[in-house]
């Protein structure tokens, strides 16, 4: 099983910076891709950034401003979030796909972490 822990959030004011960090841990696993999330009070989750062995992908909303970077070595993806803005302010959840390397042919796990609140004031 993996386990992922977010950390970096708080507070801030518009314009700043943030940095969210998420390290996955476990045993016997690789992971193939991880993301970000953020669920504002009484919205939907909605997907953030997203980055796999080759690629990295954002919506609209955060392009230009977010950046999603992972260290391999580490299990470790970022979320570096410049420019912030008060409807940024939300609960941010990473995910990372999985596989189990001690199983053959593993299918693709699905973890999520505990969120990490960021709040922006103007």
């Amino acid at each position: 099983q993996v386990q992922l822990v977010e950390s970096g959030g708080g507070l801030a004011q518009s314009g700043e910076s943030l940095r969210l960090s998420c390290a996955a841990s476990g045993s016997h696993f690789r992971i193939n891709a991880m993301g970000w999330h953020r669920q504002a009070p009484g919205k939907k989750r909605e997907w953030i950034a997203f980055i796999n062995s080759d690629s990295e992908h954002y919506p609209d909303s955060v392009k230009g401003r977010f950046t999603i970077s992972r260290d391999n070595a580490k299990n470790t993806v970022y979320l570096q979030m410049n420019s912030l803005k008060p409807e940024d302010t939300a609960v941010y959840y990473c995910h990372a796909d999985w596989i189990r390397t001690d199983y053959y042919n593993s299918p693709t796990y699905t973890t999520w972490g505990q969120g990490t609140q960021v709040t922006v004031s103007s």
